[in-house]
């Protein structure tokens, strides 16, 4: 098969033949038909985050069985299905419960702690693959099939973690980012006043066509100032933080009103000051939201092929041009999501 491998942090992508991989006791392998090329797997090739080189990056597929190995159930030669991003051993008390992110045993990730789906075909523990739901059509749009796992999925459970009810308002940071412009999406499905806090103003027309109600220039002056002027000084409802910077923050807990919520999802993850009597008398919330449970993302999956939401993806290229899409991902030039195109791999022999 066909591989994008990376032999280290911060080298290029090269295009490598391998062996098609071969499904095992409890694995099975699936023709990758797109994989999408978000920040988080940038972060892994640029050295951000570590992993295990070299490395086939990638986890945001659509994809085919095409073989399973002995003892597997509940997949078939044929089905249509995507993976989930956490290797979770599937049966600690937290996986068990259904709350995957917080397995007591995970063996890390797909595509940075095992091969990922930057190639013809991905092998897998075959309960980590996803079957997609009937009438969802990842044939005609694999690219937007193969991101929800995430571009959508995530925002989804924020809806859940922080409680979003419609006619609240909900300040997204990082709005302009690919998952960031999908949590505008998501609220504005949830019937949220939303405003969308980011410091590309290039990007805000699209935060607006995505459901924005009003924008927020952060490189333009005080955000929770304008945040609370938006508001009539009531301050909002909910912050949703995707860059997570100490300053946005900040800026975000400032910004809540009575009994509002901050929800931070990692980004930069650094550490910050809130005022513990507006906390005591406000009854606000600081939240975490990790990655997302299986059970989210099939529900993702069916408001997607209900037809009730449908994912940003702006770009898309063939495997071999993997470097170039990367740079524009770096550089914060791509509006929602980008996606590899790898629908040319043929069902390997048996």
């Amino acid at each position: 098969m066909k591989a994008m491998v990376l032999k280290g942090p911060g080298r290029p992508f090269e295009l490598t033949k391998l062996p098609d991989p071969v499904a095992g006791p409890g694995e099975a392998v699936a023709r990758v038909l797109a994989c999408g090329s978000g920040l988080t797997i940038q972060h892994i090739k640029a050295g951000r985050i570590a992993a295990e080189f070299p490395r086939i990056i990638g986890h945001e597929i659509t994809g085919e069985i095409v073989s399973i190995g002995a003892g597997v159930k509940g997949l078939a030669v044929g089905d249509g299905v995507t993976a989930y991003y956490y290797l979770n051993c599937g049966h600690c008390r937290w996986c068990l419960a259904n709350l995957e992110p917080l397995c007591v045993n995970s063996g890390g990730n797909v595509g940075r702690n095992c091969d990922g789906g930057y190639a013809e075909y991905i092998k897998l523990p075959a309960h980590i693959f996803i079957k997609l739901p009937e009438g969802l059509d990842y044939e005609g749009h694999p690219a937007e099939v193969g991101v929800i796992t995430d571009a959508l999925a995530t925002p989804y459970k924020v809806l859940k973690r922080a409680r979003i009810r419609a006619g609240e308002s909900v300040a997204v940071f990082g709005a302009g980012g690919g998952v960031g412009i999908h949590q505008v999406m998501m609220a504005k499905w949830a019937r949220a006043r939303v405003i969308a806090v980011d410091i590309a103003a290039e990007k805000f027309e699209a935060c607006r066509e995505a459901g924005a109600d009003e924008v927020v220039n952060a490189s333009a002056g005080d955000v929770a100032e304008a945040l609370l002027d938006l508001t009539k000084g009531e301050g909002i409802d909910v912050a949703v933080d995707y860059v997570s910077s100490t300053s946005t923050l900040e800026a975000g807990a400032r910004a809540l009103g009575r009994r509002g919520r901050l929800v931070t999802l990692g980004g930069a993850g650094q550490a910050f000051r809130v005022s513990a009597l507006d906390m005591l008398l406000k009854e606000q919330d600081l939240l975490g939201s990790r990655y997302v449970t299986r059970s989210e993302i099939l529900e993702t999956l069916d408001l997607v092929a209900r037809g009730e939401v449908w994912p940003l993806v702006t770009e898309t290229r063939p495997l071999e041009e993997a470097e170039a899409l990367h740079e524009r991902v770096e550089r914060g030039q791509v509006t929602g999501r980008a996606a590899l195109l790898i629908s040319n791999a043929k069902p390997p022999a048996d």
